[in-house]
């Protein structure tokens, strides 16, 4: 199969080159023409595990920065831009082209546009908060919690040092004001991306919010203190009458499940399911049962669960941090202080269902809209176009 691909690549002056599985991100390039007229060639180091499988069908749905990869090349390509595709961990590239833009996430952008020519156009991708923002807020989530419970604990959502916006010319944002606003000390042209999810679901005309109304769901990947699981699982201690779904992989973070393993597993109104794919029916099921999301995380770039929990309909509960917009439907936390959760927890439950129906009904409408591949591919070459404009006289 590779070779015949590579026959036909030949035909255009490119070859897809492998080496061995795990170590792709180490040293492989992908070439992909442009469509239509060549106006130049653009560098991609970001994700290049959607550029290895055989068709876009097969492209990962476990994050949305999968399918972001996928269709920042594919807008670059429909302008007329032939683009070479590294994954961002890759710190053995040379270049073997001069490229008129150079499009990086935080890692190794530095590195890579030494070696680059002078006069490419960079443009940071920035899929976090500024990692002085971030690592400071997850140590001090991780001092808070040492204060209150005698235990030690820091969480996997540290960034590394870096400093890509220093050296961009424009920057892409997966965040809102708050996200952008970390990067703001820069100076350089800042454009916030809504983000995409990788699934939607239809409007659930049956759900019964009377019924759903004390039941709640926090979802999220690894960070468990920096994503306020802890807060969120000692808020509900003290709400007997609400229920907590918890959906992540606690087990894999073993020294915050032993804990908080009383109220992870012997609490009568906190349930832990634990790791689930967003696309089953499994999630669908947890889904009907809730009201809202819960996820009072101290910094993102525009944080994925909640993206897609609003577009599952249901009412997001989300720290400013989280860097999700969430107009009249849903409720910004002022701090992430447990009181501050139970309080607003209380605030829905006792809420009407009719407001809570309005209330779900308007995030899922909001996320359809706002939070989709479509409007990503459109927003995004809205954006590549108004900078290829602003950079013509570089």
């Amino acid at each position: 199969m590779r070779r015949r691909i590579n026959r036909l690549l030949r035909r255009f002056g490119y070859e897809l080159r492998r080496v061995p599985k795990g170590l792709e991100h180490q040293t492989t390039c992908i070439s992909l023409p442009a469509e239509g007229t060549v106006r130049g060639r653009v560098l991609l180091a970001f994700i290049i595990d959607p550029f290895l499988v055989a068709h876009e069908g097969e492209i990962s749905s476990a994050h949305q920065h999968d399918v972001v990869s996928f269709l920042m090349a594919k807008v670059f390509r429909q302008l007329g831009y032939h683009v070479d595709v590294i994954d961002y961990r890759n710190t053995e590239f040379r270049p073997r082209h001069r490229y008129d833009f150079f499009v990086s996430a935080r890692t190794n952008l530095e590195r890579i546009k030494r070696r680059i020519n002078r006069d490419c156009v960079v443009i940071a991708h920035l899929d976090t908060a500024h990692f002085l923002f971030n690592n400071h807020a997850a140590y001090a989530r991780s001092l808070d919690l040492q204060r209150r419970r005698g235990v030690t604990i820091i969480g996997g959502r540290l960034v590394e040092h870096n400093r890509a916006i220093e050296h961009a010319d424009f920057a892409t944002v997966m965040g809102n004001h708050f996200t952008a606003d970390t990067y703001r000390y820069a100076g350089k042209p800042l454009f916030p991306l809504w983000g995409t999810t990788v699934h939607t679901y239809p409007w659930d005309g049956a759900k019964d919010f009377d019924r759903c109304r004390n039941r709640f769901l926090w979802l999220g990947s690894e960070g468990m203190v920096h994503k306020g699981l802890d807060r969120v699982l000692e808020a509900f201690v003290g709400l007997p009458e609400c229920r907590l779904t918890v959906c992540g992989p606690v087990e894999r973070e073993r020294r915050f499940q032993e804990a908080f393993r009383h109220e992870l597993y012997h609490t009568p109104n906190i349930q832990t399911v634990g790791w689930v794919d967003v696309g089953s029916d499994d999630f669908r099921r947890i889904v009907a049962e809730n009201v809202a999301l819960v996820y009072p995380s101290c910094a993102e770039g525009k944080s994925g669960a909640a993206l897609t929990c609003m577009q599952a309909g249901l009412i997001p509960v989300l720290s400013r941090e989280s860097g999700v917009d969430v107009q009249e439907f849903g409720i910004i936390l002022e701090d992430s202080t447990i009181d501050a959760i139970r309080d607003a927890v209380r605030r829905l439950a006792s809420a009407p269902a009719e407001e809570l129906e309005m209330r779900a009904r308007s995030a899922w409408e909001h996320a359809r809209l706002y939070h989709t591949r479509e409007r990503f591919e459109r927003q995004y070459r809205e954006i590549v176009e108004e900078i290829i404009l602003r950079s013509s006289g570089k």
